[in-house]
């Protein structure tokens, strides 16, 4: 209840001291439930993840009264001095985890469980998000771009040698960043549109990894023989998220790299995408542990017997939606 009234609050407000009032309710609620298990690598990366939120949401609250303190005005919008929108660029970009400030992100992620790094990756991730679009007019294109650009590179390179589950999605999640970013200044509705689809696709991947309780690759090559289907369709989840057509997380890239082409940014949408295929190998390489291959050495990880484990209803619909909604994106773009 408390992440949803934080994240009610931020959204909601036009006055900066409501917007860090709710990112603080915000971080107050995850940090106990990624501490629930009482496990060190848990209470590592709440402390992490308190420590990091802290200094964010302070520098986010010292940029709201240095702009209020020379243009008398607290509206988010009314975002006007220059130095404010730094720090204010800094304090988001902290919080959401992107490049440069994306250290603690696979850490946290690593240290939480698996229903909490989907609170991570999504609901925690829209405050700050709704904050960038409505100050999206006073921010530094320049910065933005570099930052965009670095992530998606960043997300697709450190995700080629992780062998954890979690931390190869943290570092998707940090790539994805990079592409709702490029966008922002150019148009915040396609940004809006490319988290929905992130959060949709991310949620069904965590979802059906938590049925099937995989934790790594080595969990993952054994997993098949538990419930067949649902490792065939997470398979076509995992491609959907690395955005490979027909699959809808094909869309949001389509429609950026479109947008950017319309904003004679040709370079910076050639740039993003190749960088995108760096991403593309890990997914691939999921997609081929899940279901294509076998452990090629003998594996600590007992094999299962094929189960009549039945799937959530929500799973089903939740990794449909991540795979067929392609063809629905004229619907898409004629209500937005």
């Amino acid at each position: 209840m408390s992440l949803l009234l934080g994240t009610t609050i931020t959204v909601s407000s036009n006055h900066w001291m409501m917007a860090w009032t709710g990112l603080e309710i915000n971080t107050l609620a995850i940090i106990p439930l990624i501490s629930k298990s009482h496990h060190p690598r848990a209470i590592e990366a709440a402390t992490k993840y308190f420590l990091t939120q802290a200094a964010a949401s302070t520098l986010l609250l010292f940029s709201s009264m240095t702009n209020a303190w020379f243009t008398g005005q607290w509206d988010i919008t009314q975002l006007t001095h220059p130095t404010s929108c730094l720090l204010l660029t800094t304090a988001v970009s902290i919080k959401l985890g992107l490049t440069p400030f994306h250290f603690w992100f696979p850490e946290v992620l690593q240290g939480s469980s698996k229903t909490t790094g989907l609170l991570l990756a999504t609901l925690m991730k829209f405050p700050p998000t709704a904050l960038l679009i409505l100050t999206s007019p006073s921010l530094n294109p320049n910065l933005l771009t570099t930052m965009a650009i670095a992530s998606a590179a960043l997300g697709g390179w450190m995700g080629l040698n992780q062998t954890q589950i979690r931390k190869v999605l943290a570092f998707s999640s940090i790539s994805h960043l990079g592409w709702m970013t490029i966008i922002l200044l150019y148009n915040p509705k396609l940004t809006l549109l490319t988290f929905y689809l992130y959060c949709l696709m991310t949620s069904a991947i965590f979802l059906a990894l938590n049925t099937t309780k995989i934790t790594n690759l080595a969990t993952m090559m054994t997993a098949w023989t538990k419930i067949p289907p649902l490792t065939t369709t997470l398979m076509l989840a995992l491609l959907s998220l690395a955005g490979l057509p027909p699959l809808t997380g094909f869309l949001p890239k389509w429609l950026i790299i479109q947008e950017l082409t319309k904003q004679e940014m040709t370079p910076v949408a050639t740039t993003i995408a190749l960088l995108s295929l760096l991403g593309l190998f890990f997914y691939l390489r999921l997609a081929y542990c899940a279901t294509i291959t076998l452990p090629p050495n003998s594996s600590n990880h007992m094999k299962h017997w094929q189960t009549n484990k039945s799937v959530h209803i929500l799973i089903t619909t939740l990794i449909s939606l991540s795979i067929l909604l392609l063809p629905l994106s004229p619907m898409i773009f004629t209500t937005t």
